[in-house]
């Protein structure tokens, strides 16, 4: 059996799909990884190939969320038609001789690689890495950009409606243009064409429930964990040795408009916390400008490893980094900055785990209050509860049901 895997987004879409890869491989799975080429060295390390989409995205997102890009509204369709062509033509001749798709990640590209699965006459999973993606009338869609909502509408229903009219306008004329260019059938509504009727969503139930009844046939795995028995670098190890467990303060794939203030208003905040900094760089490029022994700037590390002993997490919201620290019961504050981290950020809230902060700027004041709450006793007790309830089986059940898919 072959299975392609299909992601195009940041490293927080890409790194579950590791997880399933490496479990269908141990099944005796060929496996084959589309997603765009910042990722090749995550995959050589771990053995699988890559078939590259496109151009690298950092530059971009980072252009973009820094201000340093212009990405005005009114110019989405024409990148998201590029997006799902250029998808296509990676998927399609990734994915010749393969049983089954499955694609994440940005939904133009993603609408690429289910044209590539009806072109080929294979079947097509899209996973969902958070219940906000999906419709369902017990949650809202994100705002789209440059499309926000009409004032006063509340109705989740109404909501998703009004998301399908704006997916139609902004995606759906480059899709059926790209598919009229390989002799395919116009596509009439594209948000039920890129997700299905019966779509995933690998996430844990405790951590993030999707709830019933609702209009998909959700399968929930469970999130997708991967095994990593990497140790922890030695200067780290050493830093961790040297006094108390510090505060892991990192942005994963998220650039910042203003990182070298956040890093300082974090170390700070920390500081007056009276505990120590471990300070991941990560896409933000973050760096602690007064080199005091109390702060340690680390690269990439194994966070499975890392963050059982830390005294919090102060991150981005990223599904994969909520996950991780909540499975931990490392507490967490999370500065959510777009797209699906407000929902997480909600979440560690609700569950009483951490601190969810307003809004994507973080200063000394707003942090302080975030930590107050995220390092008292009530929040390491609940988070080490909570971390006893998060399975760990979620990559084994996804890759034990696309072994179903080869029919």
């Amino acid at each position: 059996m072959r299975v392609l895997l299909m992601a195009y987004g940041s490293r927080g879409d890409v790194e579950p799909l590791v997880a399933v890869a490496v479990q269908l491989r141990d099944l005796g799975v060929e496996v084959r990884m589309c997603t765009p080429p910042d990722f090749a060295e995550l995959f050589d390390s771990v053995g699988l190939p890559l078939v590259p989409i496109g151009e690298p995205v950092r530059p971009f997102v980072k252009g973009v969320l820094t201000g340093k890009t212009k990405a005005p509204a009114e110019g989405l369709p024409a990148r998201a038609a590029a997006m799902t062509a250029t998808t296509y033509e990676a998927v399609v001749t990734a994915a010749e001789g393969c049983d089954v798709i499955l694609a994440t990640g940005l939904l133009p590209a993603a609408a690429g690689a289910r044209t590539a699965a009806e072109y080929l006459g294979i079947p097509y999973v899209f996973v969902a890495y958070f219940p906000a993606y999906l419709p369902s009338p017990h949650h809202p869609p994100f705002e789209r950009p440059g499309r926000p909502f009409p004032p006063g509408v509340t109705d989740n229903r109404t909501l998703w409606d009004l998301d399908a009219e704006t997916m139609n306008v902004l995606f759906g004329t480059g899709l059926n243009t790209h598919r009229a260019s390989i002799g395919l059938p116009p596509v009439g509504h594209f948000r039920d064409y890129v997700l299905t009727d019966r779509p995933w969503l690998a996430t844990d139930p405790v951590l993030s429930p999707w709830q019933e009844p609702a209009d998909l046939d959700v399968v929930q795995t469970g999130a997708w964990f991967r095994t990593d028995d990497r140790p922890l670098p030695a200067d780290v190890e050493a830093f961790l040795h040297a006094g108390e467990p510090p505060v892991y303060v990192g942005f994963g794939s998220i650039p910042l408009r203003d990182a070298d203030d956040v890093a300082r208003a974090a170390v700070e905040a920390v500081r007056a916390r009276g505990r120590r900094v471990l300070l991941s760089r990560g896409w933000a490029d973050l760096a602690a400008a007064d080199g005091q022994g109390d702060c340690f700037a680390v690269g990439e590390v194994n966070h499975h490893a890392l963050f059982p002993r830390v005294a919090a997490v102060v991150h981005h919201g990223g599904a994969g980094t909520t996950t991780t620290a909540a499975r931990a019961g490392a507490p967490q504050v999370v500065v959510p900055q777009l797209a699906d981290q407000p929902y997480w950020a909600g979440r560690v809230a609700d569950l009483g785990i951490g601190a969810a902060h307003d809004g994507p700027n973080p200063t000394f004041e707003s942090l302080s209050a975030g930590l107050a709450v995220a390092l008292a006793p009530e929040a390491r007790a609940r988070a080490a509860a909570v971390a006893g309830t998060i399975r760990t089986d979620g990559a084994t059940v996804a890759a034990k049901l696309l072994l179903d898919k080869r029919g």
